[in-house]
């Protein structure tokens, strides 16, 4: 009876283990097909840019950087997501990024195994617990620190995404207004 509480057990720890893993593999494969629809909306913006300036080049108009700066915002946005989204996605490998090569390397890498460089080390902070009423207190207000960081980067992101639309509905404007004037 014992073999088959042992043989339980270790069937349950497998299914664990493989569920894991594939719950890893399935979010990792969301993130990947999200940043490539964003690589895809930041190629159409440079299409766009290029389509643009050539036109303005045939009917020899002057080409300011300033006539691009609304494109040029919604690819720092959608940059920024691909970033976030990129290390999301290597938190859920355990890895990390080379900053000299940007190549995928091992959390606890001393040496990128791609360019050589050598690699911050991480610093790991041994932490005491105690338990009484004043490190509850500080618990809870840590927890309310943390909630209000969460919310200011939540904020940050609503900006972010306000200007987009923003000048996506500008964007709009000036193509129906163009149409209007053929």
């Amino acid at each position: 009876m014992e073999f088959f509480d042992k043989l339980g057990k270790k069937a349950s720890e497998a299914y664990k283990i493989t569920a894991d893993k594939t719950g890893k593999i399935a979010k990792e494969t969301k993130i990947k097909f999200k940043m490539n629809d964003l690589k895809s909306q930041i190629n159409d913006i440079y299409e766009e840019i290029g389509k643009n300036v050539y036109e303005k080049h045939v009917k020899k108009e002057n080409i300011s950087v300033n006539d691009f700066e609304e494109e040029c915002t919604k690819i720092d946005v959608l940059s920024d997501e691909i970033e976030g989204l990129l290390k999301e996605c290597l938190e859920l490998k355990d890895k990390k990024q080379c900053p000299n090569c940007y190549k995928e390397i091992e959390k606890d890498a001393k040496f990128c195994p791609s360019c050589g460089e050598k690699q911050e080390e991480m610093k790991v902070q041994e932490v005491e617990i105690l338990e009484d009423v004043e490190t509850t207190e500080v618990e809870d207000d840590e927890h309310i620190e943390d909630q209000i960081n969460i919310d200011q980067i939540d904020e940050d992101k609503s900006e972010n995404l306000e200007k987009t639309i923003q000048i996506e509905s500008n964007v709009k404007v000036d193509e129906e207004e163009s149409k209007e004037d053929d």
